[in-house]
């Protein structure tokens, strides 16, 4: 939920209103709200959609090895359309890269959808994630832009709201669909969705960019006038994305073959994230570098931990796509909760203890998910724990962002922003790879068992190990919490 680059953070008021004292839904903010809100929703009801068709699409297309890579291909590409997004916005404002985003993002759709084989699939799921790439970041330069400081924590709430009606319906529509019409249903008729968000935001944003009505979309005033691509930075985004690339290549492997491109990932890798992400961020330095770190942890356990669970509840204990999907259900509707609490008046003072509680809440969510492979266990703990999950992470998640744009300067904000989506989507891809990794390694990626009657290509040790190992990560990102606030 996942996921900016002003480089001002500007309290300037939306200019056609008139209410100094409205919230995120008065009459000076509310159409804006409801536009990007909109843009959430779609992209909140294609990930649980996504999730509860994955397991039947990887099957068919014999592809359950590479399962894991339809998640982190996604995040893979984001990489280095974050850093490309954030300088885009920075020279021409928000509106281009977000409707490219939008309209690559429908074209990764249709590509996934009608794939003829995993691959091609995976390669779908790519292109989808250089659009979403393209989208947060011009999200979160909106809110940079035409929020005031006060009400930044009720927009992030209000995009994990915007979690709730799609973690209900994504699942039983998505499961009605692959049961009854095929999984590629799924993927390609989400692209019809996308035109809800540019008929709604279209008249809003181009007010809150300060656009005149004929001025056309990409003509909104720049942030920084006459600024240009910063080359290096785009060359340490794409050194980061094929890097993180052939990292995950070399653990499908697991054989001296893959060894070559292992190094040569590493060697990409490692420089490109230390030149990209606030120096002492790897070290989990006081302020900032912790935050900005904190973020990827929190995604990555969370999001590696819940790519498996449909999988594994279709596998290990044979339920139908539909009632698969439905289990991560709780998840969504509580990280909205979670979220709302940060938010509420007076909790600003407890902003470290909120970033605490959440990543253990998280943890033992993912710890109790493991429970159902015992089968004694009934089947609803992993709703419940998922439940609980979500609400460590909107807790965690939201608190993260706030006290980022607190703790940046103005002249730093654009690249805090972008680096915490950074930090997001490394954190998803490195986890989500070593999943895929363990899953593989532990037999849960087997052809053979895909097509042997009971186990249907899954494997009790390789999820429970995933999940206990995600849950360490978030055990980890509880004791590093402390350490969000520099010392005076």
């Amino acid at each position: 939920m996942t996921t900016a680059s002003p480089t001002s953070v500007d309290s300037t008021p939306i200019p056609d209103g008139t209410d100094p004292g409205g919230g995120v839904l008065g009459s000076r903010y509310r159409a804006l709200t409801l536009g990007i809100v909109s843009v959430v929703l779609v992209i909140a009801f294609e990930a649980t959609a996504v999730n509860t068709a994955m397991p039947t699409a990887a099957r068919q297309l014999n592809g359950l090895g590479l399962y894991a890579f339809a998640f982190s291909g996604y995040f893979t590409t984001t990489l280095f359309a974050l850093v490309v997004s954030g300088q885009w916005c920075d020279r021409r404002g928000p509106l281009r890269p977000l409707f490219t985003g939008i309209a690559v993002f429908g074209a990764g759709l249709v590509v996934a959808g009608t794939a003829p084989g995993m691959w091609v699939f995976v390669a779908g799921r790519a292109i989808q994630g250089l659009g979403g790439g393209l989208v947060i970041v011009a999200l979160y330069v909106v809110v940079g832009r035409a929020y005031p400081e006060r009400l930044r924590p009720s927009v992030f709430a209000a995009f994990s709201s915007a979690w709730v009606l799609p973690s209900i319906v994504g699942p039983l529509v998505s499961g009605a669909v692959t049961q009854h019409l095929g999984w590629r249903w799924v993927f390609l008729a989400v692209p019809v969705l996308i035109l809800l968000p540019l008929a709604v935001m279209g008249p809003a944003l181009r007010r809150s960019m300060g656009v005149p009505p004929a001025g056309g979309w990409g003509r909104e005033r720049p942030v920084l006038r006459g600024a240009d691509f910063d080359r290096r930075r785009t060359l340490l985004a794409a050194m980061a994305a094929v890097g993180a690339g052939l990292l995950q290549y070399a653990g499908q492997r697991r054989d001296l073959v893959g060894l070559l491109p292992g190094i040569a990932g590493a060697a990409l890798l490692v420089p490109a994230v230390l030149g990209l992400l606030p120096k002492r961020t790897l070290r989990a330095g006081r302020g900032l570098p912790t935050v900005i770190l904190l973020r990827g942890v929190a995604a990555g356990a969370f999001f590696a931990a819940e790519a498996f669970i449909p999988l594994m509840m279709t596998t290990e204990r044979d339920f139908s796509p539909t009632l698969a999907g439905l289990t991560l259900t709780s998840g969504g509707l509580s990280w909205a909760l979670g979220s709302w609490l940060q938010g509420r008046p007076g909790a600003e003072r407890y902003r470290g203890a909120m970033i605490r509680g959440g990543f253990v809440l998280t943890a033992v969510a993912i710890a109790g998910a493991a429970l159902v492979l015992i089968p004694a266990v009934p089947s609803w703990t992993a709703s419940v724990a998922w439940g609980v999950g979500g609400v460590g992470m909107g807790l965690t998640v939201a608190s993260v962002s706030v006290l980022m744009m607190r703790l940046s300067a103005p002249e730093d904000a654009g690249a805090n922003s972008a680096a915490l989506q950074m930090s997001d989507a490394l954190g998803n891809v490195l986890l989500t790879g070593l999943a895929g990794v363990l899953f593989a390694a532990l037999g849960g990626g087997s052809l053979a068992a895909a097509h042997e009657g009971a186990g249907d290509g899954g494997s009790p040790a390789a999820f429970a190990v995933i999940l206990l190992v995600m849950a360490s990560v978030a055990v980890l990102g509880a004791l590093l919490s402390g350490r969000v606030r520099a010392r005076a």
